[in-house]
């Protein structure tokens, strides 16, 4: 019974509030990156950046969970951190690609797809503890998804709601 109950314990190597603050800063940065896109009523909204960005930040915590894990000590196991950006960027990539579409000659869905990109890397920031780059990329994605979209239909550089 013991065992079943240690192994059910809140044992991290980071403290369980840093975690959760993490998270918490992970699914808000995401949400602002997908408040243009709920707003500009695309497929790939508020939610869904927010999860991308949670999910992230999850696979980033727990891959400085797995590292620090007594069972993956032995000399014969490495971890190389640098696969989980290699993962999350396929996953995300394939998630991204199903909002790309071509029709009538004209591509649609190519913000939506990088916004859910930059949404990953900034759950990856946020999970990882990168507190600056997750804050810039988000302030900054923000910026470009905001901003650029109102001067591109001021100028006519774009239809609104263009599928973007």
């Amino acid at each position: 019974m013991d065992v079943l109950l240690e192994e059910f314990s809140i044992r991290t190597t980071l403290p369980w509030q840093v975690i959760a603050v993490r998270l918490l800063a992970a699914v808000i940065l995401g949400g602002i990156l997908g408040f243009e896109r709920e707003l500009a009523e695309r497929p790939a909204g508020l939610r869904t950046h927010m999860l991308v960005c949670l999910a992230s930040a999850t696979f980033a915590l727990v891959s400085i969970e797995i590292v620090s894990m007594a069972v993956f000590e032995d000399e014969q196991v490495r971890a190389d951190p640098i696969r989980l950006v290699e993962a999350i960027t396929s996953g995300v990539a394939f998630l991204a690609a199903g909002f790309i579409i071509f029709k009538r000659g004209e591509v649609r869905g190519l913000t939506t797809g990088a916004g859910m990109w930059l949404a990953a890397a900034t759950g990856m920031a946020a999970g990882l503890g990168l507190w600056t780059i997750s804050l810039l990329s988000c302030l900054l994605g923000a910026i470009v998804l905001a901003v650029l979209r109102r001067l591109e239909v001021r100028f006519s550089l774009k239809k609104p709601l263009s599928g973007e």
